[in-house]
């Protein structure tokens, strides 16, 4: 069979489209750092800022991480807000009028996340209710919950140990150990993928644009690691957040699991029939997704040094916003951890850049919510193109 004659050219513009996919959310992050820093007189790039910006989008990105899987699979979850203040209550409920112990009450406030996904995945996997409406419904009775077992108090002060959950720093000689750590891991992920291409006769990519890339991806963690280092170091909340990254990319590009949740996004009619078990897997999404809003809730309760019947409330809206910003479509199939993480960085680098400028909390509801419209009328438009073509 002959080769069709426009075949080279399709490749190329998918893989310009690819191309500009990947870097759009990088370059309006360098945008938006870039006129925050020069309308704030440079304040907004220094180190003590950057650290605070980092521990303010934490939250946010745990939350995000978890729900790109889930509007990945097709699904929505409107209780990650509720969920995290009902998980970061029940840890210092038992911390403050119990006594527990700071290690039992984190493993205590994920089990309890954990456990409230099973019962609202049970209903949209098992009994066909729509997630919109279970988590709905799950975004009142949580808070409810919360109400009730505070009895409407702040609960307060956190053990030391507690505390330094969100408000510690790494040591710097630490900080630097795992920059260079992790900067190797990319150059070894590199190089084990492109061995693996060959050894099954695949197309290799160049080379020098691999790793001149990733010598330059080096090179701004060094500098990140640098500017850290010269306010307290790296704030332990980011590497929850690294580490929570981390694992969920694995497991969304290297394991069945992964690779079947982007299918029932994609198509659960073809999915079903592939053999793929959609209730079982739509139930561990939610679970899941419901142990990263216990983390989540730790972290906000950690940093607050308190527990209040208002913890986490809109935070399911930021995190949604987040995905979404970050490429992942609200039709499911298509989306990525370290895309949701990006716009998780750049909904807190707007909050803190007009915040810093003491420009009214009104605007920044005002901007946050044009951009995630624009973003979804790109993610529509691309789709319509993709089709088009």
């Amino acid at each position: 069979m002959s080769r069709p004659l426009n075949d080279q050219p399709l490749q190329k513009k998918l893989k310009f489209k690819f191309n500009a996919q990947s870097y759009a959310l990088i370059i309006a992050l360098i945008l938006i750092v870039l006129i925050f820093g020069i309308l704030t007189g440079g304040e907004f790039l220094s180190s003590r800022n950057l650290s605070n910006l980092f521990a303010q989008m934490t939250v946010i990105a745990v939350l995000a991480i978890g729900m790109t899987l889930v509007i990945v699979a097709g699904h929505i979850d409107l209780s990650v807000g509720s969920l995290a203040g009902l998980t970061g209550g029940i840890a210092a409920i038992l911390q403050v009028w119990f006594g527990w112990g700071t290690i039992w009450v984190v493993l205590a406030a994920v089990a309890a996340g954990a456990l409230l996904g099973l019962w609202q995945g049970w209903w949209v996997a098992y009994r066909a209710v729509p997630a919109f409406i279970v988590t709905l419904g799950g975004m009142l009775i949580f808070r409810g919950i919360l109400i009730g077992i505070s009895q409407g108090q702040t609960v307060a002060p956190l053990n030391d140990g507690f505390k330094a959950i969100a408000n510690s720093h790494m040591p710097y000689s630490i900080g630097y150990i795992l920059a260079i750590a992790g900067a190797g891991l990319l150059f070894f992920s590199a190089w084990r993928n492109q061995h693996k291409r060959q050894q099954l006769g695949l197309v290799t990519d160049n080379p020098v644009k691999i790793y001149g890339k990733l010598l330059v991806y080096s090179l701004l963690i060094l500098l990140l690691t640098y500017m850290l280092n010269r306010y307290n170091g790296i704030p332990v909340p980011l590497l929850i957040v690294i580490f929570s990254g981390g694992l969920f990319i694995f497991i969304s590009n290297k394991t069945s699991f992964g690779r079947y949740i982007y299918a029932i996004g994609g198509n659960e009619e073809a999915a079903a029939l592939s053999g793929i078990n959609i209730k079982r897997h739509t139930l561990s999404v939610f679970v899941l997704m419901g142990a990263l809003a216990g983390v989540a809730g730790v972290i906000l309760t950690s940093r607050l040094n308190a527990a209040s019947v208002s913890a986490g409330e809109m935070y399911e809206l930021d995190a949604i916003a987040a995905c979404v910003i970050g490429g992942t479509s609200l039709m499911g199939g298509r989306g990525n951890v370290v895309g949701a993480i990006i716009g998780a960085l750049i909904m807190a680098s707007i909050d803190n850049g007009m915040s810093m400028m003491n420009i009214e909390t009104f605007w920044q509801s005002i901007v946050k919510g044009l951009i995630l419209i624009v973003a979804v009328w790109i993610d529509i438009s691309s789709k319509k193109q993709s089709s088009a073509a």
